[in-house]
């Protein structure tokens, strides 16, 4: 039997596009690949995740009408995700459609429900508690979804009701490192149960998520039979046969990117979502002749390709001749639309307005904070003309310390570099270039001291430590949630460590204006990482 894993791209809410997609979908599984069962990822109906879409009122008539529509329409049966309601009760579910059918002939509610970090499920479903094992060529394969495979229980009760094969329906974003564990822990429960177990994940980009796809296959012995691509729609084959009196499984394997290519392509595949499915034009960012706004822009026309991007460099007295030769190189480079606003007319006219309140006051990061908001109010009058969404540049390490301006560089609409520390900016930085063999970043402006260029003779080290120990403190108190005095005991100065702490813990109310931004560590602001923005909390526990 042939089974095949639609690794599929949904809006979430488009209840009847993803219908429509469903449908495709199985008539290219079955037409071109001879497929006998499709399946498909975790809630693929509403998309991941809906949030409190789920509790609009006519939700529970449009997923009935979606199911007939596409019972319908296909020729062979499908598994498919959707949200479900049962006796009052609304249920995280798959279902067996097969063709004609207008309802689900087998049902599965999902088990265990993650309620932690970016997930909440336990606010909008009820648990289910009991396996489903439908036949079907012969095979009596079991469905779970996501959460339950990285539990025993419910894979230990499909074997206990008579499965040879579990089904394990995906909607599990992409974090680094990420895909070694989700094998790890599908391996697991294969050898618990002795079951192979077949993974289909989701793909694509909602606000903050990011999902990478990757479905594969473990034999019952646990070893990796099948692995589908990565970062891109597939429909992905999976030959199910009995040879020597076990259940043998064959298909593809495809090679997964390295950690620098899975990091780029998380966040070209973060921003083309984002700007295409909320129906923006293009995009459009600041170009400093910086290593952050440098690399923005390389995925931004990955992304997007150069038509629909457009660099903006808006020079005042502290840029440097370096910065405007390195914005234009790299703009030619990419080959997108390219245009010089200088900000100087502009912040005098500001200093003007307010040159009897400031009257008697010292210069200070006022006037600092001044040229940014003059960039950002230029790239926004520019997207609201013309459509685009504003990419701002600004990177984990700086949202965590604050070293941003508010309505100045952190004005936008999408964040590409919000969860990657600046030493990764670097690293990937590089990777893009090794990997186009051509300076699409310059060099220079990567092998430069990184300066907002705000003062004359500014460098960040002025005002930060150097990024390699910022990042390796970061890391451990924002990512790991190590307390200062357990970072301290891993050898940094004590100083440093409580300086970094204070500003990350006063910067909360800049992050909580901050555009949303992929998610790809194990902890990002936002929904990873909820501080009260008020609070007496000693920075030292």
């Amino acid at each position: 039997m042939r089974l095949v894993m639609a690794q599929r791209n949904p809006l979430v809410g488009d209840i009847e596009g993803n219908a429509r997609a469903v449908v495709s979908a199985t008539r290219e599984a079955r037409n071109l690949l001879g497929a006998e069962l499709v399946v498909f990822p975790e809630l693929m109906l509403t998309g991941y995740p809906p949030e409190d879409l789920l509790l609009r009122p006519s939700l529970n008539t449009r997923i009935d009408e979606a199911l007939a529509a596409i019972g319908a329409e296909i020729e062979v049966p499908v598994v498919i995700g959707y949200p479900a309601v049962r006796n009052g009760v609304r249920r995280n579910a798959a279902g067996v459609l097969f063709p004609g059918d207008s309802r689900p002939r087998h049902e599965y509610f999902k088990q265990c429900l993650p309620n932690y970090r970016v997930f909440d499920e336990k606010r909008y479903f009820q648990a289910g508690d009991q396996p489903c094992v439908f036949e079907l060529g012969g095979e009596r394969l079991a469905l779970t979804i996501c959460e339950d495979i990285w539990f025993p229980q419910p894979a230990a009760r499909a074997a206990e009701a008579g499965a040879t094969c579990v089904l394990n329906l995906n909607a599990s974003p992409f974090r680094a490192g990420k895909q070694d564990e989700r094998i790890e822990q599908v391996q697991a429960r294969a050898r618990e149960t002795g079951l192979p177990v077949l993974y289909c994940n989701l793909i694509g980009g909602q606000d903050e998520l990011v999902f990478d796809g990757a479905s594969f296959v473990v034999d019952g012995d646990g070893r990796l039979q099948v692995q589908g691509a990565s970062f891109e729609e597939a429909l992905v084959p999976v030959d199910l046969a009995h040879e020597s009196g076990g259940l043998t499984l064959r298909g593809e394997m495809l090679p997964l990117p390295e950690a620098d290519e899975s990091l780029y392509r998380a966040l070209v595949l973060a921003t083309r979502d984002y700007v295409n499915k909320n129906g923006f034009k293009g995009a459009l960012l600041g170009l400093s002749g910086g290593i952050d706004s440098a690399l923005t822009l390389a995925v931004a026309v990955d992304a997007l390709g150069p038509e629909r991007v457009e660099a903006v460099m808006m020079p005042f007295r502290y840029t440097a001749q370096m910065s405007m030769e390195d914005a234009e190189q790299q703009a030619r480079a990419l080959r997108v639309h390219y245009r010089v606003l200088p900000i100087e007319s502009a912040f005098n006219g500001f200093m003007e307005i307010l040159e009897e309140p400031f009257a008697g006051l010292a210069t200070d990061t006022t006037e600092e904070n001044l040229q940014a908001r003059c960039r950002g109010v230029l790239l926004m009058a520019l997207s609201n003309k013309g459509g685009s969404v504003v990419l701002t540049t600004g990177n984990k390490s700086e949202m965590a310390v604050g070293y941003a301006t508010l309505y100045g560089d952190m004005a936008g609409g999408f964040s590409v570099l919000k969860d990657v520390f600046k030493t990764s900016v670097y690293r990937i930085a590089r990777w893009r270039n090794q990997k186009a063999g051509s300076e699409i970043i310059p060099e220079r402006v990567i092998t430069r001291p990184p300066s907002a260029e705000l003062a004359p003779d500014q460098v960040d080290a002025d005002s930060l430590p150097g990024y390699d120990e910022l990042d390796a403190i970061l890391e451990r108190y924002v990512e790991q949630d190590m307390s200062a005095e357990a970072v301290i005991r891993d050898g940094f100065d004590r100083e440093t460590v409580y300086r970094v702490v204070k500003l990350t813990d006063r910067n909360e109310y800049k992050r909580r204006q901050a555009a949303v931004g992929p998610r790809v560590s194990r902890r990002a602001f936002g929904k990873d990482r909820r501080y009260p923005i008020t609070n007496g909390w000693r920075p030292g526990d």
